[in-house]
């Protein structure tokens, strides 16, 4: 049964919508942010004349698809009408046709019966050919075997000229080239009713082809690289009193100077797509709430970083080819992974992700690059408990971005080579520059918001830090304390999937306050001298005892600890009593609790509010019960760790944790195991060899002197 952490104050739940309401409205504006920052537009459209010179407000370059679509259709019109080869049946077709008129009019010729009139109307009859008289007296008076050389001929010049592919429009040059094709072996005459029969059945046999010729122009189209339209700020775009091209509308539409009748529809997309992502935000962050976004600075801390990775989106990406993919959008992830927590980055980076592209050209594109480039990385970065952890992560960027450029970029476009290349350059280089980026930011920002990020727990956690000299140097027994709760917490952390080494540095740093007044404290005290709390009255006691807690938040901030650090010093006590003094103060009292004030003896607090500081009280209180006790056997030292957790549980002073039952068991088992390494019975040296020992000590001084 898990221990349920107590419902979000009316203050926490107010600053959290106060906080969601103003990142949403900032994220909206940040969407519409080129409408917003434009100079003045004007309702101009194309045709119409420009009032006044316009100039660039800004460099831009951008895809210009006006440019582009005009290149193309100048591209597809350069290629020619294609026809389809020449088809030999029409050939076979028309040499039957002049066959069977040629074998007509050897039948009228060979018509005994018929005069010569007749025979002349018969030919005249003819349906596929035409015959001017002139022709007709050539063929009646004609030999037969004039005849028969006039039709070889004829069927012979027919061949060769289908042969050749013939369209439409070339048909009439064709027919007139025709006598140039007759053998020369006949007379003038018979050439000319060759020439005559051949004419009549020459017709087309190339056709032209819709599919063939719209393909070829499709293939001219395609070849055509997009065209990227560049200006500088100031350059003109269109002088006054100029016709507005299409070209110049698309430049002027880019520059935000134009007046654009679907706005409106833009704008509404753009906040149903924002409220969209605020309300899984909210629905996320409602249902598994984050340790690390529990107070207010945190949340604006997260916020603003928000806002402006993606406010200098939107202002640096839009009509750019390139930059896009330098823009180190996965920084952003990595650093609320670092300051954070990795399940934070992940929710806010997939957001960042789809409000940052939208509207952008190739949207699908970059939004794949900058999303899965960011996952990626926060889980390459781990726990960055180093800087090559960072390295490794922008690392992971780099590849990821490669990656999906050959993915979409290689299938789906007809960049060159050298284009893949560019931008597979300045994904790597967004790779380099967000891990730098985030090291760097990171740095700063822990620094300022008292955030305990890895590597700045890692610093202060050196022995030779500041702050722990000062607490070795003055109260070297309370320093010796610190490390063996440290040990205890650290293990038992690990074991229950808790944040162990800010639980470890959070035990450093406890009762640092007790350096300020280190004799009042029996850790510090020599053994066998007087106890200074004896000629003090209980309550005077307690103060003292109490204040190490308020004196030790205020060197944590002297020293500049992470404020989740200054939480393990208040609350490693929560709101307990001390129970030597309260139990002296009672019996001087005579047991009459009305003449004791328990609020005198009892700790500031508050009581643990973290799985983290509720480890602290449970190892503190375990560490010090088990140095005063000493247990002997594996069976006392399991009822002391048992006793002692029990009773910080049954004093509620965990209840506002996410403890579970079998995570107290866990950090019971935990606790014996460490204990039991650390509270092993020695070996007592007999008394003769201990004496010789120091004699053997005492006289090496000497030895050495006389050498």
């Amino acid at each position: 049964m898990e221990v349920q952490a107590p419902p979000p104050s009316k203050l926490t739940l107010f600053l959290r919508a106060f906080t969601l309401i103003l990142t949403v409205l900032a994220a909206f504006a940040a969407l519409t942010l080129p409408l917003a920052l434009r100079p003045v537009a004007l309702p101009l459209a194309v045709g119409e004349v420009a009032p006044r010179d316009l100039d660039a407000p800004r460099a831009i370059e951008y895809i210009s698809d006006v440019r582009t679509e005009e290149a193309r259709q100048n591209a597809a019109l350069t290629v020619p009408s294609i026809y389809t080869p020449a088809d030999p049946s029409v050939a076979r077709e028309q040499i039957h046709h002049l066959r069977v008129t040629l074998q007509y009019i050897t039948t009228v010729r060979a018509d005994k019966y018929a005069d010569a009139t007749e025979q002349q109307s018969d030919l005249l009859a003819l349906e596929n050919i035409t015959l001017n008289p002139e022709i007709i007296a050539t063929i009646l008076s004609s030999s037969d075997a004039q005849w028969e050389t006039i039709q070889q001929e004829s069927l012979s010049v027919l061949e060769q000229v289908m042969r050749n592919s013939i369209r439409q429009n070339d048909v009439a040059s064709i027919q007139r080239n025709v006598p140039s094709r007759v053998s020369l072996a006949l007379t003038e005459t018979q050439a000319n009713l060759v020439a005559a029969l051949v004419r009549a059945f020459i017709v087309p046999n190339s056709f032209y082809s819709d599919d063939l010729t719209e393909a070829s122009r499709n293939s001219a189209r395609e070849a055509v690289e997009p065209i990227v339209q560049q200006y500088k700020a100031g350059e003109r775009v269109v002088s006054g009193g100029q016709i507005i091209t299409p070209a110049n509308f698309e430049a002027l539409e880019k520059l935000g100077l134009i007046q654009s009748k679907d706005e409106f529809p833009k704008t509404i997309g753009a906040g149903v797509l924002t409220l969209t992502l605020a309300l899984f935000l909210w629905l996320y962050f409602n249902y598994r709430p984050s340790a690390h976004l529990r107070d207010l600075r945190s949340l604006v801390s997260a916020a603003i970083l928000f806002l402006v990775f993606l406010v200098g989106a939107r202002l640096a990406l839009p009509n750019h080819l390139i930059t896009p993919y330098f823009y180190p959008l996965p920084a952003f992830g990595l650093l609320i992974a670092t300051l954070f927590g990795a399940d934070t980055a992940f929710v806010l980076v997939f957001a960042l992700s789809f409000l940052t592209t939208y509207g952008m050209t190739d949207s699908l594109e970059l939004t794949s690059y900058y999303l899965l480039a960011s996952l990626v990385s926060i889980l390459v970065l781990g726990k960055a408990r180093q800087a090559w952890s960072f390295l490794k992560a922008g690392l992971a960027v780099s590849l990821v971005g490669i990656a999906m450029l050959l993915a979409y970029w290689l299938p789906f476009t007809s960049a060159d080579w050298i284009g893949i290349a560019t931008l597979a350059a300045a994904a790597a280089f967004n790779g380099l520059s967000s891990a730098s980026l985030t090291l760097l930011l990171q740095f700063f920002l822990a620094q300022i918001l008292g955030i305990p990020t890895t590597l700045r727990l890692l610093e202060i956690s050196r022995p030779d830090a500041p702050l722990l000299q000062y607490l070795l140097r003055t109260a070297p027994g309370t320093y010796q304390h610190s490390l063996q709760v440290a040990n205890l917490a650290e293990q038992a952390a690990e074991s229950i999937g808790a944040d162990a080494l800010l639980v470890r540095v959070g035990a450093l740093f406890h009762d640092v306050g007790k350096a300020q007044n280190p004799l009042f404290f029996i850790e510090n005290q020599v053994p066998g001298s007087i106890n200074t709390h004896e000629d003090l009255a209980p309550e005077e006691s307690a103060e003292i005892i109490i204040r190490h807690v308020n004196d030790g938040v205020t060197l944590g901030r002297k020293y500049r600890l992470p404020r989740r650090l200054i939480d393990f010093i208040l609350e490693h006590h929560g709101t307990n009593i001390t129970r030597y003094q309260y139990t002296q103060a009672l019996k001087n009292a005579k047991g009459d609790h009305s003449k004791v004030d328990l609020e005198k003896f009892r700790y500031p607090g508050p009581a643990p509010r973290s799985r983290e500081t509720a480890l602290l009280m449970l190892a503190d209180g375990t560490e010090a019960w088990a140095r005063a006790e000493r247990p002997q056997t594996e069976q006392e030292l399991r009822s002391l760790v048992h006793k002692s957790i029990e009773r910080v549980q049954q004093s509620g002073q965990i209840n506002n944790t996410h403890l579970t039952l079998r995570d107290l068991a866990l950090i019971k088992e935990s606790f014996i195991s460490t204990l039991r390494g650390t509270l092993h019975p020695r070996i007592k040296y007999p008394k003769e060899k201990a004496k010789l020992a120091s004699s053997e000590v005492a006289t090496r001084p000497a030895e050495k002197k006389n050498d």
